[in-house]
């Protein structure tokens, strides 16, 4: 209902340019939902369009520190939207989702009966990742690999060789760019780059659906790491863009995320 209200309210300013929204790239399917979502329920004649742009969340969080204009800024971490807030950028932070890690393998991939993590650890699997502190899906999957050793899931100094053996391919500045409406991750796995690349479980669903012989390898609750995301109004602040939060934050915008398999916050 308060998001309901809230875009019902944002509608007279319906005329103004469009509500610029940057997303993590994880949010790509999702976002481009909420946002025909959110263009619905101002009405027919409100007129009010969303752009998007997507990219790492630590990526975009410089570009908008360094003065790049939006309205929203949707993160897969709490802490970039936060550095923002604190440096008078951004109002509030509010989380809207939560996300898990799995595995995206290719179809020849196997266990060898043998725990996830010390199969990780074998010299012949190319294990893919993203690009930490450009990119919290990296930075999840070292703290994934942080969680093996410390939990004893695998011998010391299994964080140093995971992390020293990890393909960051994905995330970075100077990473291939992601093709529009395709599974950047799909395309790596199912192009050998990696053997088992360790990302978002909502990731990987979407590259199976894109690459179905790909498989999904279940991460271990003992060594997983929750990704909680973070959304920021931009200042100055617009009643459009908390209106599009609202949105995102009430059932109506939940039960999208929902769809596409991610968590209430």
């Amino acid at each position: 209902m308060l998001g309901a209200l809230a875009v019902a309210a944002a509608g007279g300013a319906s005329a103004a340019e469009p509500l610029k929204v940057h997303a993590a790239g994880s949010l790509r399917a999702a976002m481009t939902a909420l946002a025909a979502g959110y263009e619905q329920a101002q009405g027919p004649d409100a007129g009010r369009k969303v752009t998007l742009a997507f990219g790492p969340s630590g990526l975009l969080r410089q570009r908008l520190a360094d003065g790049e204009a939006s309205d929203v800024f949707a993160s897969a971490n709490m802490t970039h939207p936060q550095a923002l807030a604190d440096a008078g950028r951004a109002e509030a932070v509010q989380p809207f989702a939560r996300n898990t890690l799995c595995g995206l393998a290719t179809p020849g991939f196997s266990l060898q009966g043998k725990p996830l993590p010390q199969r990780l650890l074998d010299a012949d699997v190319r294990v893919g990742t993203s690009t930490p502190k450009a990119d919290p899906s990296g930075d999840y999957a070292f703290q994934m690999f942080e969680r093996i050793e410390a939990t004893g899931a695998a011998a010391p100094g299994a964080t140093a060789a995971l992390k020293a053996k990890a393909l960051q391919l994905t995330g970075g500045p100077n990473s291939p760019k992601p093709q529009p409406g395709r599974s950047q991750y799909g395309e790596l796995v199912n192009g050998g780059q990696a053997d088992i690349f360790i990302t978002y479980c909502t990731n990987v669903a979407e590259a199976r659906r894109e690459y179905p012989a790909l498989q999904s390898v279940p991460v271990p609750d003992a060594i997983n790491v929750g990704a909680r995301y973070g959304i920021v109004v931009m200042r100055p602040a617009s009643a459009a863009a908390q209106a599009f939060v609202a949105y995102v934050l009430s059932p109506a915008g939940q039960q999208v995320l929902a769809g596409f398999g991610f968590s209430p916050p």
